[in-house]
């Protein structure tokens, strides 16, 4: 579940290892570049932690950063 902190949208996920959470990951990447909206993240080995806020609009949550992570959802859930 998507949380809202600091000016951030935040969701981490955890997989059985490391080769799914890095193919979830380049999933990730590929919705971002078509939605030219690009999340900042950390992995670690079968976990990944996104935030996603619009640097563009000052850097907090905005409509961009509700429909990437619907997005992401879609390929999680």
């Amino acid at each position: 579940m998507w949380k809202e902190e600091n000016n951030k949208l935040v969701r981490s996920f955890e997989f059985k290892d490391f080769v799914e959470a890095f193919s979830f990951m380049t999933k990730v990447a590929i919705l971002a570049e078509k939605q030219n909206h690009h999340p900042f993240w950390t992995n670690v080995y079968n976990n990944v932690e996104i935030h996603l806020n619009t640097h563009d609009a000052g850097d907090i949550v905005t409509e961009k950063d509700h429909k990437l992570a619907k997005s992401i959802d879609a390929l999680f859930d």
